[in-house]
């Protein structure tokens, strides 16, 4: 399998086996960390990251597998990068493409991270756009592995707002590498049929099913994982929250709805979580709206059946697959062990 020279921008780019091989090389590159085996196989390498939204959990990952591998990192913050606003998006990639080996792109449209890899002839690894959060799916199939082994022919449930970048790609994933998907929410927060459409055609050659539900209950009935993100982006009005409160609320995930489900059934959140007042964000909603915890509770959040801090870990390993899979020719192999060190 060589991955070398490709972009990771959404997972409608990759045939299910180039996915499952990105996912052994995740496992591979975590077992290598387990073991403290020295795994620097892009040293003298750079890569920029580009975040216009800031993150914890894909800079920590980013900046840590790119050490790991031996690489440089050059990190944009929203006022380091003129990206768009002085220096055209087309511009800026070929800069920066002339500069580093592989460019990380967080931030708002899809069309922005496309043209990225488009003019800056290097690869270009999409951290999160408003459609699509591919690194995440790969972190979570993962997790999904390590918890029940084969993952072809599970089923996985989306609760809450499906339309953007984690209903879309947990859509693209499930329904390219074999499991059913559902997303369940009031109708008008279905993702896009075009979108349904295309997933259902991978779902014909895979063999999963993909479903939209507005019962909670009965979408949750058969499941081995329940899925939920925040229902609100930061920066967002306050009637957009009460819009998003009134209509999501049903599908906030419950002890009842875990209970719905198998009884091996795991939870998964790609994180950050209201799900109690911990936060300053927390309280904010606690004080307007009333509510102590929103998109799952802290019941099942801090459950033994929650696997989001494994989910979270797995961001590190199966980022640090991507970028050297799309920077290497065949990685898993390019060395020999030797005296406990590659």
């Amino acid at each position: 399998m060589n991955l070398k020279g490709r972009n990771f921008l959404t997972l409608k780019d990759f045939a299910p086996e180039e996915i499952e091989y990105l996912l052994e090389l995740s496992a591979y590159y975590k077992e290598l960390k387990k073991k403290n085996i020295l795994h620097q196989d892009l040293t003298g390498k750079n890569v920029a990251l580009i975040f216009e939204k800031t993150s914890t959990r894909t800079r920590c990952s980013f900046e840590i597998a790119a050490h790991d591998l031996g690489m440089g990192t050059t990190y944009l913050d929203p006022e380091s990068s003129q990206i768009g606003k002085k220096e055209s998006i087309k511009d800026t990639a070929r800069v920066l493409g002339s500069m580093f080996d592989g460019i990380e792109y967080r931030g708002y449209g899809q069309i922005i991270v496309e043209d990225l890899a488009k003019y800056s002839g290097v690869p270009v690894w999409n951290g999160l756009t408003n459609e699509y959060h591919p690194t995440q799916i790969l972190a979570d199939m993962l997790t999904l592995q390590e918890e029940f082994g084969d993952i072809k022919g599970r089923k996985l449930v989306y609760m809450g707002d499906a339309r953007y970048n984690m209903g879309n790609s947990l859509m693209i994933g499930c329904a390219k590498l074999g499991l059913d998907f559902t997303a369940c929410s009031n109708s008008k927060y279905f993702p896009a049929q075009e979108l349904v459409e295309l997933c259902r055609e991978y779902a014909v050659k895979s063999g999963s099913v993909i479903t939209l539900e507005e019962d909670p209950v009965k979408a949750a009935q058969g499941a081995d994982a329940i899925y939920t993100d925040v229902w609100v982006s930061m920066g967002e009005p306050d009637e957009i929250w009460e819009e998003r409160i009134r209509d999501l609320s049903p599908y906030r995930v419950t002890k009842a709805i875990m209970d719905a489900a198998k009884d091996e059934a795991v939870f998964l959140h790609c994180l950050p979580a209201f799900h109690d007042q911990g936060t300053v964000i927390g309280r904010q909603i606690f004080e307007k709206f009333g509510i102590s915890q929103m998109e799952v509770t802290d019941e099942v959040f801090e459950s033994d059946r929650s696997r989001v801090f494994a989910e979270a870990e797995n961001r590190m390993h199966t980022i640090k697959a991507v970028m050297a899979a799309t920077l290497l020719e065949d990685p898993m192999h390019r060395w020999e062990a030797d005296d406990g060190r590659r």
